[in-house]
């Protein structure tokens, strides 16, 4: 089987352990699998990593429906890397839509309400506490 997929890998610059609670709290993201800097059989260069770091997240993967999402703190380099894209969620009624963006927007910002449009009954995008960018959809 050839098969290609795409899967987002998204770096929280120290605070991903953070993160990963945040998405399983707001949409029901399962934790596959967490390894920490400390954890690794090949330790990173020297330099490349700041002091107390070993405790940080290296890779995790979250299972959000049926997708799977790749996450890290990163290597630290102080900046937010969130920019010219969104994740978008598709959920099966108005109700959870409503949940949902609800929940992600706890500590973000709404740059377009839910609310209805011509390609869905309800849709709408948010930026969260992490700078991360999501639009939350119904499909029609």
């Amino acid at each position: 089987m050839n098969t290609k997929l795409i899967q987002p890998y998204l770096f929280f610059n120290g605070n991903c352990e953070e993160a990963i609670e945040f998405y399983r709290t707001a949409i029901g993201a399962e934790q596959e699998m967490l390894m920490r800097y400390k954890e690794s059989p090949d330790s990173p260069p020297e330099g490349m990593l700041p002091p107390d770091w070993e405790d940080k997240v290296m890779h995790a993967s979250l299972r959000i429906g049926e997708s799977v999402v790749m996450v890290s703190d990163g290597c630290c380099d102080g900046k937010d890397k969130f920019q010219s894209f969104s994740l978008s969620l598709t959920l099966p009624d108005e109700g959870e839509a409503r949940k949902v963006f609800a929940a992600l927007g706890e500590g973000g910002s709404v740059e377009m309400p839910l609310d209805k449009t011509f390609w869905s009954p309800c849709f709408g995008m948010l930026t969260d506490r992490f700078g991360l960018g999501w639009m939350i959809t119904v499909a029609p």
